[in-house]
């Protein structure tokens, strides 16, 4: 179900890792950002846009990760963008010829029979220079960051005062450094002071997983985001409730934890 969030902006929360997909409306229809997750999720989807009287004229993958770059027939042949670091990753993956195998292997095992693969990946690089998502609807600013994964990006609907966040700022997953980035906490740290820096123009946000909030809860976000960050780098612990107190079901973020300790503390200088 499609839920409204904002003038023109609605989202559909998935039964799967809360995973939130955005819909921006246009007058010549409407952008898609990161549709999940399940076969019959994006089925829906599809119809309460129908309902509405939208087709799907964009689409748009804030990173790479599987659960981000989905797709699906019913959304029609809309180009699908992404980052030029986005598009470069996921054809890279694509290119093993193992890689649905990995995927598959990967996958939220209660969830993976209804993952649909076919269309996964097909994203067109934007050229760094672009600034804004090329369609006819709102104006939609790319941030593009380094924080959680290579060719991360997220997206400001301007005169709406919408953030479609990407996978940061949640209230149930604890910041995700790339491991793989030269500088994992400080590339994060970076991506939250531009989020900081448009901040005020920010009404609504909706993280990649979990919970959408407003202006204030934006902000608390950020900071708690920059406290447990700095757990990590001066191993003092944290009391993030995120670790400490866990929705149901997530009790799991408690072992990522720990391993980011492992990975990013003091003695594993790797931020």
């Amino acid at each position: 179900m499609l839920t409204r969030v904002a003038d023109g902006v609605l989202v559909h929360e998935s039964v799967c890792i809360q995973s939130n997909a955005v819909v921006v409306e246009g007058d010549a229809g409407a952008l898609l950002v990161d549709p999940g997750i399940t076969e019959q999720e994006m089925a829906q989807i599809a119809l309460d846009l129908a309902a509405l009287d939208h087709a799907v004229v964009a689409g748009f993958a804030t990173h790479p990760d599987w659960d981000h770059a989905l797709g699906h027939p019913d959304f029609g042949d809309a180009p699908r963008y992404g980052t030029a670091g986005c598009a470069d990753f996921l054809r890279d993956q694509l290119a093993d010829p193992e890689w649905r195998k990995y995927f598959t292997e990967g996958l939220p095992p209660e969830f993976a029979a209804d993952i649909p693969l076919d269309l996964f990946g097909l994203v067109t690089g934007l050229s760094p220079a672009t600034r804004h998502v090329p369609w006819e609807g709102p104006q939609v600013r790319i941030i593009e960051h380094r924080g959680h994964a290579q060719g991360h990006a997220a997206l400001l609907v301007e005169d709406r005062g919408v953030l479609a966040a990407g996978d940061m700022v949640s209230d149930v997953l604890v910041p995700m450094p790339d491991p793989g980035a030269a500088s994992p906490l400080g590339d994060y740290l970076a991506a939250l002071d531009l989020f900081e820096q448009v901040a005020d123009g920010i009404d609504v946000f909706v993280p990649g997983h979990g919970s959408a909030g407003d202006a204030v809860e934006f902000r608390k976000r950020i900071e708690m985001d920059r406290a447990y960050l700095d757990s990590l780098g001066d191993g003092a612990g944290t009391d993030d409730p995120r670790i400490t107190a866990p929705r149901p079901g997530w009790e799991w973020v408690s072992d990522f934890y720990s391993w980011q300790v492992q990975r990013f503390g003091p003695r594993h200088p790797h931020g």
